[in-house]
């Protein structure tokens, strides 16, 4: 049985975070749910965290049709509720990141700045395992200057619990097995389109797309602000990478890592000068 922590970065609310706790406990594994209590879209991999006296706020929640997994609301941002599990906050460390499902795709080079992938990236670092899941629901409209061009839906409640989350939890629990064979510290960042499961062609792996689903641009710019603007990617879909995939109606894998050292990359060190005599 797999210890799995289950965050997001849309808030314990998020019908996704539940429909995704819910399939891994299915599963047989041990499920803990800890995320935070308000919407962290595009905090990436950042330490944040609310604090009263010293202390991080967090409360026990009790999820939808899931009272027997354990689950926290927690004032902080997704990587730092991981860092809060590995120094075991909500119990014993886990062995493995289920992040999401979030609402929109995270998809490209974009995935630098998901707090759905940035979660996940932090439990790598320790070697753990990790699942970034999202949901193809994108609205450019929806995002603002605050969201930082984040793929955002324009969902009320309603259309919210409409989407089709069980088929992005179906799909992860089933490439769980896969990701347990894998080098520790290994990432999949998965993408489902937002259809029944009969209604996916398949799942592919794929690269990363050079650029996101979303765009930003200066709208205007005044004494003291500038005012964003965010709409969809108008570059043409490269062949192979997640977001023609996605366009064609395949759920798409891409295993990712967190940065590295490039040591292919010489430095000639001896020809810079250390002091300033020497210059």
């Amino acid at each position: 049985m797999t210890r799995i922590l289950v965050t997001n970065d849309d808030g314990i609310d998020a019908p996704g975070l539940r429909w995704l706790a819910r399939a891994a406990a299915r599963e047989g594994h041990d499920v803990t749910v800890a995320a935070p209590v308000t919407e962290a879209s595009g905090s990436s991999a950042a330490m944040t965290a609310v604090e009263e006296h010293g202390k991080i706020i967090l409360h026990k929640r009790e999820l939808p049709h899931a009272k027997h997994i354990p689950a926290y609301a927690v004032a902080a941002s997704p990587a730092y509720i991981v860092l809060l599990a590995l120094r075991e906050a909500f119990g014993d460390v886990p062995d493995m990141i289920l992040s999401g499902i979030n609402r929109g795709a995270n998809a490209g080079a974009a995935v630098v700045h998901s707090g759905t992938v940035g979660a996940t990236l932090t439990g790598s670092y320790a070697g753990l395992h990790g699942l970034a899941v999202s949901l193809d629901v994108l609205s450019p409209r929806a995002s603002s200057a605050r969201s930082g061009g984040a793929a955002l839906a324009a969902l009320d409640h309603e259309e919210d619990e409409k989407r089709h989350w069980d088929s992005a939890a179906e799909l992860a629990v089933r490439l769980l097995p896969t990701l347990a064979h894998t080098p520790p510290g290994t990432i999949f960042n998965l993408n489902v389109p937002d259809l029944h499961l009969d209604g996916i062609r398949g799942l592919r792996r794929a690269s990363l797309a050079q650029f996101g689903q979303v765009q930003v641009s200066i709208a205007e710019a005044g004494e003291g602000f500038v005012r964003t603007a965010v709409q969809a990617a108008d570059d043409t879909l490269q062949p192979d990478t997640d977001l023609a995939a996605l366009a064609e109606h395949f759920a798409v894998v891409t295993p990712i890592r967190p940065p590295h050292e490039m040591t292919e990359v010489k430095i000639n060190l001896e020809a810079i000068p250390l002091h300033a005599s020497a210059l």
